[in-house]
């Protein structure tokens, strides 16, 4: 191949509501905001390929240097809320690893956001041993939460 991919720059996720997102991300997963846009014209048209864009962005820093980008559309008027399953063509999720399952869970009960199922215990393949589940936020968009195996002390 003639190019490489470098690296992975961020996440976008559209939302219906900017600031009650930004007050999740940062209130209840505890991200870092980077920076905030407005974006709307021809610019926002030709990086979109969606007529009439005008949308307000906000960058959160995830702590292993990965961003979100949390978007919230203005226009055009006939955008629409799809509640896609994680079955449906074109969902997409973001996993992120963190060191407590059950203290995020009941964490992010109490700000709105759902477990889909229950947390299971992956048994096989490269990720066996960690304890996994998706959430989902009140837009529908599903995160998913990564346990890794706790370590077992032996003293000799």
């Amino acid at each position: 191949m003639s190019f490489r991919i470098i690296s992975a720059d961020h996440t976008g996720i559209t939302v219906s509501d900017l600031e009650r997102s930004l007050a999740f991300w940062q209130n209840v997963l505890g991200f870092e905001f980077s920076h905030s846009a407005h974006q709307s014209g021809k610019m926002a048209e030709q990086i979109t390929g969606v007529k009439g864009a005008e949308l307000k962005l906000a960058v959160l820093k995830v702590p292993d240097g990965h961003k979100i980008e949390l978007l919230e559309y203005h226009t055009p008027p006939d955008r629409k809320n799809v509640p896609l399953r994680p079955c449906d063509v074109g969902s997409v999720h973001v996993a992120l690893t963190v060191d407590d399952l059950d203290v995020i869970l009941e964490t992010i009960a109490a700000s709105g956001w759902k477990a889909a199922g229950e947390p299971q215990t992956l048994t096989v393949g490269p990720n066996a041993g960690k304890r996994v589940v998706y959430v989902r936020d009140p837009d529908g968009t599903t995160l998913e939460f990564m346990e890794m195996p706790k370590r077992v002390v032996v003293e000799c």
